[in-house]
């Protein structure tokens, strides 16, 4: 009975096999079509492979990233250094990659002033509301006069713009939308070497940079006339960018007198300063002695960009704290 049912389904032309396999050709051309259709004619379906089983075609979806075309970033020199240092096995190794305070079993050092800062912080009981744009403003007024000095000229006729960044990359980065917005064309100058970030910083805000000598190998100490020379070329309205102090990556600083000199011809040339200030402190022991190089261009009433961060002298890695601040020539373009 059952034998004569499937012979006899078999050999007819309406049989139910037949006529699922009639609607699902039937459901896939109309697919194909739509797909056709919407794409354009010619194109084919990103998301689809087509297989065939027998008398049966079936479009089965594949997952296909839309990030696909995003290459891998490549390693961090620097923290390369720092993952080599983990690898090696020797006991007097000692790692050179990252500027940071190390106990003497190698792990990050908090300094007693944080640890009381933070003390303060909770007896306080201080809540997490929303900060303004700007930034947490008791911290934009004390990072600004740790910077300049509280008795600065620029402090007491409000001429300082401070933004709170995310440390050092974050707040250049703040910077370099500035100048990309307000300066468009305008180069920034850097110096050969310099920290990494800048000029991925500035590629990544589409400002153009380009280099000044700064390292003489054959001294092993700053080549000023190569620096001064290339400054003297950039074009009027440029941007020289200037580490305030313990110049990363040679630890070389102009002297008290060359920076005099660099001053001079930063602003003859009417060109802006642009200090990356990573180290107060941390360079001599002394907040004002690494601020001085800063302090003096602001004496001479020009205006200049600063960007700040306390990941090093605080040793506050973790926290991403930094500025960014504008000194204006009046307290009104400051507020703007």
């Amino acid at each position: 009975m059952a034998s004569n049912t499937m012979l006899s389904l078999a050999s007819t032309s309406a049989s139910p096999l037949l006529s699922l396999q009639d609607t699902l050709k039937t459901k896939l051309k109309l697919t194909s079509s739509n797909h056709t259709s919407f794409l354009g004619k010619g194109k084919s379906v990103p998301f689809t492979n087509t297989k065939s089983f027998g008398r049966i075609t079936m479009a089965v979806a594949v997952k296909v990233s839309r990030f696909e075309s995003i290459t891998m970033a490549p390693p961090d020199p620097i923290l390369g250094v720092s993952e080599a240092f983990r690898a090696d096995t020797n006991e007097m190794k000692l790692n050179l990659g990252v500027g940071a305070y190390r106990t003497e079993e190698l792990q990050p050092y908090v300094l007693n002033v944080v640890k009381k800062a933070e003390n303060l912080m909770l007896e306080r009981g201080e809540n997490k509301e929303y900060l303004p744009i700007e930034g947490l403003a008791a911290f934009n007024k004390v990072t600004a006069e740790l910077l300049f000095g509280a008795d600065n000229p620029v402090i007491q006729q409000q001429r300082v713009a401070t933004v709170q960044g995310l440390s050092g990359t974050g707040s250049l980065r703040l910077a370099a939308a500035l100048i990309e917005r307000y300066f468009p064309g305008a180069k920034v100058l850097i110096s050969s070497p310099t920290w990494g970030n800048h000029k991925n910083i500035f590629n990544d805000a589409g400002v153009p940079w380009s280099e000044y000598r700064y390292y003489d190998p054959k001294t092993v100490g700053l080549d000023f006339d190569g620096m001064i020379s290339d400054i003297k070329a950039a074009p009027e309205g440029s941007f020289v960018l200037l580490h305030g102090c313990a110049h990363n990556p040679t630890g070389i600083d102009p002297t008290p007198e060359q920076w005099e000199i660099i001053a001079d011809v930063i602003q003859e040339k009417n060109l802006i300063p642009f200090f990356d200030v990573a180290y107060q402190g941390f360079a001599s022991g002394s907040l004002d002695a690494d601020a001085s190089s800063v302090r003096l261009f602001a004496a001479r009433g020009m205006e200049l960009l600063v960007a700040q961060s306390y990941s090093k002298n605080l040793g506050l890695y973790a926290e991403r704290i930094g500025a960014i601040n504008v000194i204006c020539s009046t307290a009104e373009a400051a507020t703007r």
